[in-house]
């Protein structure tokens, strides 16, 4: 939201106060009257005076401490009046992710810290911190061989932080499950497209730009992948890839053996595929990612960034705007200022008493 104050609105909450400026407009009618008696003493004391040097004379002296000094007295009493201001919130639609997680057994390779699947939470949870939950919402669903929703588009951040820290160890698809020893991207798709229809036959249509965000370490492309990505561009939602994972890669852990296990499988080698992933950030209208090359932070704010700079506007909403604290800022420059002009001791205890006035405005004010 971008605040336009409009000026011409200005009124005061407290008007009784502002009799008080009669004080610091007297005091500057003074301080001019001042100014140009100093001028012709200062013209004056040049005149009588024959040196073999031009004489100068500080075109104001210590009477700076003085305008400052009135001028912050001046500002703090409008701010005692407490004025107001008409303001215009010039309102853009928040965004939606939707969340695609990978959770195959191809997650669980130790190639990353911890693993793929825990590398991909700590991620997660720096998106969760980054979008604003006002506006923002979002959703996930995890897939393997079959997907699951997990989260439902929401602008809930506890509901959201709850999943993570549930998910944040290991994956819901087990390994002695044949369903986790595959990776349908094509379904996860599928599925982000079914939460947002969802939230439609819910809430209605949503302002909100919405974009996918897949987290994986790949696989082979495949048509099927490519209908799913035409149904998600169809619809206007850009598909950003996140690779988890290293070119060396790992092998995949072992199922746990049981009475009725046949022979052991030969194990398993899985490594990050790049090229897939890059294939459907392109075809999916966004970007491919990895994890570690860039940090997480920057990622997140780059995802978040190119969604919200294709949200709609959404309105303008009318409010109201406190002014006060603008006028005790310029009172408490002004009388930081004056301090670099003070030559005289008394000014200095002038100055604290002042500062002391200030503090007792600005606690009532607040209070």
């Amino acid at each position: 939201m971008i605040p336009k104050i409009d000026f011409s609105t200005v009124r005061f909450e407290e008007p009784q106060y502002l009799w008080l400026l009669i004080a610091p407009a007297t005091l500057l009618v003074l301080w001019f009257w001042q100014t140009a008696k100093r001028r012709g003493d200062a013209r004056q004391f040049a005149h009588r005076r024959t040196l073999p040097v031009r004489e100068r004379f500080q075109f104001f002296g210590g009477l700076l401490f003085w305008l400052c000094l009135i001028l912050a007295s001046a500002s703090a009493i409008v701010a005692l009046g407490r004025p107001l201001a008409r303001i215009s919130l010039v309102r853009t639609a928040g965004i939606d992710l939707v969340i695609l997680q990978d959770g195959s057994t191809s997650m669980r390779v130790t190639d990353v810290m911890g693993n793929r699947w825990q590398r991909s939470m700590r991620f997660l949870r720096q998106i969760g911190e980054s979008i604003s939950w006002r506006d923002d919402r979002i959703a996930m669903a995890l897939f393997a061989r079959i997907s699951t929703p997990q989260v439902r588009l929401t602008k809930d951040p506890n509901t959201y932080f709850f999943f993570l820290d549930h998910l944040s160890e290991e994956s819901p698809f087990r390994l002695e499950d044949d369903t986790s020893w595959d990776t349908n991207t094509e379904l996860g798709i599928y599925w982000g497209l079914k939460l947002v229809d969802r939230d439609e036959a819910l809430h209605g249509k949503s302002p909100n730009a919405k974009a996918f965000v897949l987290l994986s370490d790949g696989q082979d492309w495949s048509g099927e992948v490519a209908k799913s990505i035409a149904l998600a561009k169809a619809r206007g939602i850009p598909i950003y890839t996140i690779g988890v994972g290293t070119s060396n890669g790992g092998f995949i852990p072992e199922p746990p053996r049981t009475p009725t296990s046949g022979p052991p499988l030969p194990p398993v080698y899985a490594v990050l595929d790049r090229a897939s992933l890059s294939v459907i950030a392109t075809a999916g209208g966004g970007k491919y990612f990895e994890l570690d090359r860039e940090s997480d932070r920057e990622i997140a704010n780059q995802i978040i960034e190119a969604t919200r700079s294709r949200a709609g506007f959404q309105g303008v909403q009318e409010g109201t705007e406190p002014l006060y604290w603008r006028f005790l800022v310029l009172a408490a420059f002004l009388v930081a200022g004056g301090a670099l002009f003070l030559h005289e001791r008394s000014e200095l205890a002038i100055q604290v008493v002042g500062a002391a006035i200030v503090m007792l405005i600005v606690t009532s004010l607040t209070s």
